[in-house]
């Protein structure tokens, strides 16, 4: 790698740790108006202060993440259907690398879905996203996709992995399995876990320590933190067990003690936290 790629690729996974939380507000490019980001400027701003990169669309960071806001971006760049479209799976690039570079970001990230129909699509997707990636310092984050057909055992999920890795991905987003060593084994780059659906806060966590614990570089969450009836205190849940090492247990009382201060508030010191992107620490 040369420098402008170490710099870039230490944005998004720390080098003092070698651990990652990134935060997904990338849903709508596929699900239009999710719950809870519908709004999606009133959900990010108070995540701000707590995620390690953000994960989102160029039409969400321009309208919706102030520009004087140190926050690495991984931006999304692959689309082009929807969820009552014919297939999912039939992505291809949607943003130029030159609209990357203008946005100045971190990181480019985009779909790949193997087995599926429109697998060779993707995958040349990939490639040539590399291609560009390289040419200017930008490391490509690949994510491993998987459609109602395609299974998520450590079987699929290593070999989507290493294809992604083997066409030159520099980051792996995958989802958490049974023996998930070997995905992570069979991968030369770093494993990045999703957060997929809405769960119970306890089984967010778990999933969040489960992952890390077995060789993940970190997770992608968004719906695990912002539909949280308390995201803020659930974020810091999560960063306290990717960046400081803890426990389900001791995540989960970071999340009770965070909870408890957020409902002693009085409702105007709430409406002023909420509304000042400068106040949060």
């Amino acid at each position: 790698m040369d420098w402008g790629m170490k710099n870039r690729f230490s944005r998004i996974i720390k080098p003092q740790d070698g651990r990652c939380l990134m935060l997904a507000v990338d849903h709508g490019y596929f699900l239009g108006p999710t719950e809870r980001l519908e709004n999606a400027t009133e959900t990010i701003r108070p995540l701000l202060p707590y995620a390690d990169s953000l994960m989102l669309t160029r039409g969400i960071l321009r309208n919706c993440v102030p520009a004087e806001r140190d926050i690495p971006i991984v931006l999304r760049v692959s689309g082009g259907t929807s969820i009552v479209g014919e297939d999912l799976s039939k992505e291809t690039i949607t943003t130029s690398i030159e609209e990357a570079i203008k946005l100045n970001v971190s990181c480019l990230a985009l779909s790949i879905f193997v087995g599926s129909k429109y697998e060779h699509q993707t995958l040349a997707s990939l490639g040539r996203l590399v291609d560009e990636g390289e040419k200017y310092g930008i490391p490509v984050l690949a994510v491993t996709a998987v459609g109602k057909e395609m299974g998520r055992d450590a079987r699929y999920l290593a070999l989507a992995c290493r294809v992604a890795a083997e066409l030159g991905a520099h980051i792996v987003k995958t989802y958490y399995c049974d023996n998930f060593e070997k995905v992570v084994e069979a991968c030369p780059v770093p494993l990045v876990v999703a957060g997929g659906k809405k769960l119970p806060e306890m089984d967010a966590l778990k999933l969040a320590y489960d992952s890390v614990s077995h060789g993940a570089a970190g997770v992608d969450m968004g719906r695990n933190i912002w539909q949280s009836d308390y995201p803020v205190p659930m974020i810091k849940a999560v960063k306290a067990i990717v960046h400081n090492k803890a426990t389900v247990k001791e995540a989960y009382d970071v999340f009770m003690r965070e909870r408890q201060k957020m409902k002693q508030k009085k409702p105007q010191e709430i409406v002023k936290t909420v509304s000042s992107s400068g106040d949060f620490d």
